[in-house]
């Protein structure tokens, strides 16, 4: 799945069915291609591999004014990108809501989602999920005057706490005793919830808060510790297309051994913080 307000709100995108990143509505809305740079060669092939995503929750995926150009950018999106120069395709990528992304996926109008999409099991049964590519911790995310009063999971007992809708924080949330909660589309706009205190936190993944806390003033981490409720992030393919799943998989397994995925948060978390 995030990421100040863009510029204090111009550079806040950010993002289940897909979870820390994931939500399971079925609303479909047409979304807008941004230019991601396609991989070498790949013109020459006349294949094209379809990328939906929600560009909404850096450093995952968001938007980024590169060279005078509107590009959708993130760690996300270059592992799309080798996953298309491997098969000799050319990439578009197309943003769409998030909770349209598994429908758009199996009516096969993009080929593969990635959008931190955790590996649940009603997932499973609507498309065919990659191997993990990507583990991340949970994060609360507060006012900085209220730092030191959420020190604690239990000093969230009652309080009103922002989450996306159908994610896996929004799943960590409802355990909470007598919490509150507020469930939107975009972090982005549970982020405005925070700044105008109507809600008392946030439960966010690690690297979509840490994004969102250097960028957008006023904000902090709290000491509060979120439980490990996914087992990180896969890529969907429609159900039954196993050629694909299979070269998704060859990718991925050759940017973990050669520490690529590692090297491209870092540069995607660099990139969300600039101006």
């Amino acid at each position: 799945m995030n990421k100040w307000i863009k510029g204090s709100m111009g550079m806040i995108l950010a993002a289940a069915l897909l979870s820390g990143c994931g939500q399971n509505n079925n609303n479909e809305k047409g979304g807008a291609s941004a230019s991601a740079q396609p991989s070498s060669g790949s013109e020459a092939s006349g294949k094209t591999l379809t990328l939906g995503t929600s560009a909404d929750y850096p450093p995952y995926e968001f938007h980024k004014v590169v060279d005078g150009k509107d590009t959708i950018v993130g760690f996300d999106i270059e592992i799309a990108k080798d996953i298309a120069e491997d098969m000799g395709a050319k990439l578009e990528v197309k943003d769409l809501p998030f909770e349209s992304l598994l429908n758009e996926l199996a009516s096969g109008r993009v080929d593969m989602v990635i959008s931190g999409l955790s590996p649940t099991p009603e997932r499973a049964k609507a498309v065919d999920l990659s191997d993990i590519y990507y583990k991340a911790e949970q994060a609360v995310v507060v006012r900085e005057e209220d730092k030191d009063k959420f020190a604690t999971m239990d000093a969230l007992k009652g309080a009103k706490l922002g989450v996306q809708t159908g994610s896996i924080q929004q799943d960590i949330a409802k355990g909470i005793e007598g919490a509150k909660l507020t469930s939107l589309g975009k972090i982005s706009e549970i982020v405005l919830q925070l700044q105008s205190g109507r809600v008392d936190a946030s439960i966010m993944e690690g690297p979509v808060a840490k994004s969102f806390v250097q960028n957008v003033k006023g904000l902090a981490i709290a000491d509060a510790k979120p439980p490990v409720e996914d087992d990180g992030y896969v890529i969907g393919v429609k159900k039954g297309n196993k050629e694909l799943l299979d070269s998704v998989n060859q990718t991925i397994a050759r940017l973990s051994k050669d520490g690529k995925i590692d090297q491209y948060v870092t540069e995607a978390n660099e990139l969300a913080e600039s101006k």
